[in-house]
């Protein structure tokens, strides 16, 4: 056999040997037992959940069902004031390269929104403790929906789609296939409002959340934190 053959079959081992260490193999599941369903409480200090009808994943794409291996959807409404949270978690048992976490920036401008404004923050839940998360304003024929929502992907909680491609490949690297989630809190109405509220809502929501099972919703460092 020639060098050049000899150095081309070298190559070829060794770029088939980097895929195999890359492949993973084990597989990392943050709800350790019941659904997203129990876990997020349908009633909580002043917030009661209603069924309500959602701008929701499903209606982003015919593949978006096999996103996800269950799908909550409620409306909270304060028996004080009235307001109406819109609350929408998404979660995947599996979050691989082919199965990913379907972001509002995505799933939203495909059901006919303008996204406004988008950007990422840093939501306080008590004090020197916060959650990476994002804001984004969509808009559509006179409708503004106001979005503050999180995703975790294993133990990580990637703020934007670049963080979520880095967060794949690192699982990737160290064999693990995670289970992930995306939870999405929404008003209708002025921005400046509704994120006022949105921002005292989520914490209250986590606090509200079983212990056991606030690591499915923001990893367990986080959950550790607050808990």
């Amino acid at each position: 056999m020639r060098r050049r053959d000899l150095v081309l079959a070298g190559l070829a081992v060794g770029a088939l040997g980097a895929a195999e260490a890359l492949r993973p193999r084990r597989k990392m599941k943050l709800l350790k037992s019941g659904t997203v369903a129990q876990a997020i409480p349908e009633a909580f200090g002043l917030w009661e959940a209603h069924a309500d009808e959602l701008v929701s994943p499903e209606q982003a794409g015919r593949l978006a069902r096999t996103l996800y291996s269950e799908i909550v959807g409620r409306t909270y409404v304060n028996a004080e004031s009235g307001a109406g949270v819109m609350v929408l978690a998404a979660y995947g048992d599996t979050q691989s390269d082919l199965l990913q976490l379907h972001r509002p920036e995505s799933c939203y401008p495909a059901v006919g929104f303008t996204l406004t404004s988008a950007r990422s923050i840093a939501l306080p839940l008590r004090p020197g403790v916060t959650l990476p998360a994002r804001e984004v304003v969509a808009t559509m024929e006179g409708r503004t929906e106001n979005i503050l929502y999180w995703t975790r992907m294993g133990e990580t909680l990637p703020r934007t789609g670049g963080e979520q491609r880095e967060a794949r490949l690192q699982n990737a690297i160290q064999g693990v296939v995670p289970d992930g989630i995306l939870l999405r809190c929404s008003m209708l109405g002025e921005s400046e409002k509704s994120f006022s509220t949105l921002s005292a809502f989520v914490p209250e929501l986590l606090r509200s959340v079983p212990k056991p099972q606030l690591p499915a919703l923001i990893g367990t460092n986080l959950a550790k934190s607050i808990g």
